[in-house]
């Protein structure tokens, strides 16, 4: 009998190495995690007599991803954070702070880099078996398997996480390289006898919320706009998309701004359903007569320098945000002759909410300062962009930057 018996025990741990092997060699073959499952599933009721099964991995949130052996209430009787965070180490449960844990016999927490990320709780199935019971006989060969199959599973989660995460990055670098395709490039805004324009434009995220555009409306006629989606990231970024398509084809149809507006108005409640809005700033620009038409819709008012009065003024006139509501009850359009020399600056929030270390917010005064300099444009943006990199310190920019300005000549 002693023979027989270490024959059995020698063929039994020859068959937990083939085992620990099949899995080495199924995790290295990149099976699914179903089949890894389903594996260690096998080995316990087939070979092991475990009837009881249960396993909760962590992908985002604390789930149950085997279940076998017992009703599926008990496993949804069973929560981790309250049931389970608690068992540091292997654990009879003979007794348990909730009773469904009380129909197992152990846990097995599995830890990684000191947090759990698996809870295997076994059982066997036939509770009045003569001798000792294998989830014990077993217990260290049950915990080997059991932290080599789910640190498998946490390994493949985090590459297809990773994989997805590359994805959404090539994405996300496609949409800013096509979002800045919308936007002007500095390069190709006027510099002429009438007017000379400038801007500057940097996303917070790989796509922005912001804004700018500048258009030649006929041979004496500019229309311009700056605008801010409320929100960030991808869907601000839509939303924006499209609003650039409306108010370039806004500008081509040559309505009025206030007719503009109520127009727009309608199509961002169209696409965004209330539950994102617009602010803007939006005017034309006569080079013969000299005149701005301008209307601010909920927007940071743009600052504008008389240059023949020499004062500084924040053109404020205009209505609500758009997509704010249904309709747009009261528009005040603003109007005003521009002198020679005279500079216009419209930015985002992004500029004038900066904060510095002393949680003082950047405003417009440096803006202001700067603008009444004899100096052109161009000049103006890079000492202003210059300006909020001191003013910020060691605060990263919270939101996206954009600038577009115009010296009146």
């Amino acid at each position: 009998m002693t023979g027989k018996a270490s024959l059995k025990r020698l063929q039994f741990s020859n068959y937990k190495l083939d085992a620990l092997l099949h899995t080495t060699l199924l995790i290295n073959e990149n099976v699914s995690i179903q089949t890894l499952l389903r594996h260690f599933e096998t080995i316990l009721h087939d070979e092991l007599n475990i009837g009881k099964i249960l396993i909760y991995t962590y992908n985002e949130k604390w789930e149950c991803v085997l279940s076998s052996g017992i009703h599926r209430t008990i496993a949804e009787g069973i929560r981790v954070e309250s049931d389970l965070l608690y068992y540091k180490q292997i654990t009879n449960l003979s007794v348990a702070l909730n009773q469904n844990l009380e129909l197992f016999d152990v846990i097995i927490p599995v830890y990684h880099h000191e947090v759990p990320i698996a809870y295997v709780i076994i059982g066997d199935i036939d509770e009045e078996r003569a001798g000792m019971s294998p989830t014990i006989k077993h217990l260290h060969f049950i915990q080997t398997l059991a932290n080599i199959i789910v640190v498998a599973i946490e390994n493949k989660r985090l590459f297809d996480q990773s994989v997805r995460q590359e994805a959404i990055k090539k994405e996300l670098e496609l949409a800013s390289r096509m979002q800045t395709m919308l936007i002007p490039n500095p390069r190709t805004l006027p510099n002429n006898e009438n007017i000379h324009v400038s801007a500057f434009y940097l996303p917070h995220f790989e796509v922005g919320g912001d804004y700018y555009d500048f258009v030649r409306l006929n041979h004496e006629e500019y229309g311009f706009c700056i605008a801010d989606v409320s929100g960030k990231g991808i869907s601000a970024a839509l939303l924006m998309s499209n609003f650039q398509a409306n108010i370039r084809a806004l500008f081509s149809a040559k309505l009025p701004l206030d007719q503009t507006i109520h127009k727009l108005n309608d199509r961002v409640m169209e696409n965004a359903n209330g539950e994102k809005f617009i602010t803007l700033f939006i005017g034309t620009y006569n080079t013969t007569t000299r005149l701005l038409t301008y209307i601010n819709a909920g927007h940071n008012p743009p600052v504008m320098f008389h240059k023949e009065s020499n004062q500084i003024e924040l053109l404020t006139s205009g209505c609500m945000g758009v997509g704010m509501f249904d309709e747009i009850p009261r528009i005040k359009v603003g109007q005003f002759t521009v002198s020679r020399g005279s500079k216009l600056i419209c930015y985002t929030d992004g500029i004038a909410e900066l904060e510095n270390n002393k949680k003082e917010m950047f405003g417009t005064g440096l803006m202001e300062q700067n603008m009444q300099k004899e100096q052109s444009i161009n000049l103006v943006i890079d000492e202003i962009i210059e300006l909020l990199d001191r003013f910020r310190g060691d605060n990263d920019y919270f939101d996206d930057i954009s600038i577009l300005g115009m010296e009146f000549h």
